[in-house]
């Protein structure tokens, strides 16, 4: 991944909630696969609070085919 695509992808990482902060910035420096950006940037479109639900496994409102990056988001 290019730089200057891996740091805007980081930019829009940077969330309101701490906790969520947390998570996605450990998954970019650890886990995040080339493959992942569309999904992630689709998921980074949601309001801060929906998608702290969906990281923490308390909703399931997503698009089924988000479903791999979601669980290697909750594995972190």
């Amino acid at each position: 991944m290019e730089a200057l695509a891996l740091h805007r992808l980081k930019w829009k990482c940077r969330r309101g909630l701490l906790e969520l902060d947390l998570v996605l910035n450990e998954f970019i420096e650890k886990r995040l696969e080339e493959k992942d950006l569309k999904e992630l940037n689709e998921l980074l479109e949601m309001e801060d609070n929906d998608l702290w639900e969906i990281v923490s496994g308390r909703s399931d409102r997503y698009d089924a085919g988000h479903g791999g990056i979601v669980a290697r988001l909750r594995a972190v």
